[in-house]
């Protein structure tokens, strides 16, 4: 079944901005949505999103009431919802595998839904810019495409992507929103930093440096975040890469040097120590090839809990 705007199938054989124009009012929810300020989203009842990760959960979950990702340039960050059970699910796509991370959201929302019941899956797409190379163009066709082939009707509700989410600033493009959180409980959907990304910040970012497919994080059954176990080899030219000035490793490790936020530098300088530090994970982080498994506390926060216990 087709991807939906207004019950009308989209015409993926014309220009986004052909669909822009036929439907108006994307373009005035990407003007609302554009137009608020980020919010701060503190730690307590968050689960925090990379790149290549997704988190599914629904709203009798106890522990987590926000979903949300941020650092996204030429990334899109995709929300997906059935407003029947109220399952969301957010996830941070770059391109790596579009089709196969869509089937993998759609059966972990679906997985968490009522099928017989009321309800549709809704799907609201946010980030990416004009790009000098089109990377957020060709990640936004990628990804209407792969909900369009999908078995089940999809409705696109948000749509704030790519010339939707530009701005210019002396002849320099980028993008307007960097980062959304979902409100599970409510479903409302807002820009957002995060000053807590944790916990594993640089294990999960070492995963997607080595090459990692889409993962998902989250047992909403259990209420734990589980991180690996991964597994990677040495880095290559890793001391390389240390070595390196600033300005170098914006240059070649970055889709959109010159639009990034102003951490990106030093969060890669801290993901390739870590891979320096564990060139065989195996060895030094997963010995007994099990998850780091955190639930949250009473405070709100993730704490690590030893896997016999569980």
């Amino acid at each position: 079944m087709p991807l939906l705007v207004n019950g009308a199938r989209v015409d993926l054989a014309r220009p986004t901005g052909d669909m822009i124009r036929a439907h108006p009012h994307l373009e005035e929810k990407a003007k609302l949505l554009r137009s608020q300020p980020a919010q701060t989203v503190e730690p307590k009842g968050l689960l925090y999103v990379q790149q290549r990760e997704f988190a599914v959960t629904t709203p009798k979950d106890g522990s987590v009431s926000i979903l949300g990702s941020d650092d996204a340039t030429t990334c899109h960050i995709v929300v997906l919802r059935h407003t029947g059970s109220g399952a969301t699910c957010l996830t941070h796509c770059d391109g790596s595998d579009t089709e196969a991370e869509v089937s993998l959201i759609m059966g972990a929302v679906k997985s968490l839904s009522n099928t017989t019941g009321c309800g549709r899956l809704e799907v609201h797409l946010v980030g990416g810019f004009n790009d000098d190379r089109q990377l957020s163009q060709k990640l936004t066709n990628q990804l209407l495409r792969a909900f369009d082939l999908q078995p089940d009707d999809v409705h696109l509700v948000t749509f704030c992507v790519t010339e939707l989410n530009d701005r210019e600033e002396q002849d320099i493009h980028f993008p307007i929103i960097y980062g959304i959180a979902v409100n599970v409980k409510t479903a409302e959907i807002f820009p957002a930093t995060f000053p807590d990304k944790g916990p594993d910040e640089d294990l999960r970012s070492a995963h997607v440096l080595t090459g990692a497919p889409l993962t998902n994080i989250y047992d909403s059954k259990t209420e734990q975040l589980r991180i690996g176990p991964y597994f990677w080899g040495p880095f290559p030219h890793v001391d390389f890469w240390l070595e390196q000035d600033d300005a170098q490793i914006l240059q070649n490790l970055s889709t959109s040097p010159l639009a990034e936020p102003p951490h990106f530098v030093s969060h890669i300088r801290s993901t390739l120590t870590f891979l320096k530090a564990h060139p065989f994970p195996s060895r030094s982080l997963f010995p007994d090839r099990k998850p780091r498994i955190y639930k949250k506390n009473q405070e709100g926060l993730w704490e690590q809990v030893c896997s016999d216990k569980i």
